[in-house]
């Protein structure tokens, strides 16, 4: 099973936030989730990235794979993944 880190959307029609979540790379964009790491919202001026450094840390350590746009969050709050 490969794990990944990616956004999951919530939020209303024409108003998306996204979540950072684990789950199942097989899992559908909206499925069944491992884990919630934080939230991103793209809307507000400047953009607003909330992470739960320590678990992010773990997650990487397990071996969870960010996708391309997670691994940009993590780089603008310092993470290195």
């Amino acid at each position: 099973m490969s794990v990944r880190m990616r956004l999951t959307r919530v939020g209303g029609k024409k108003d998306p936030i996204w979540r950072v979540v684990v789950a199942d790379q097989r899992s559908p964009r909206d499925g069944r989730i491992i884990e919630t790491l934080g939230r991103y919202n793209a809307r507000t001026e400047p953009s607003t990235v909330v992470l739960d450094e320590e678990r992010v840390r773990t997650w990487l350590a397990r071996g969870a794979q960010p996708s391309h746009t997670v691994r940009k969050l993590l780089r603008t709050q310092g993470i290195d993944s």
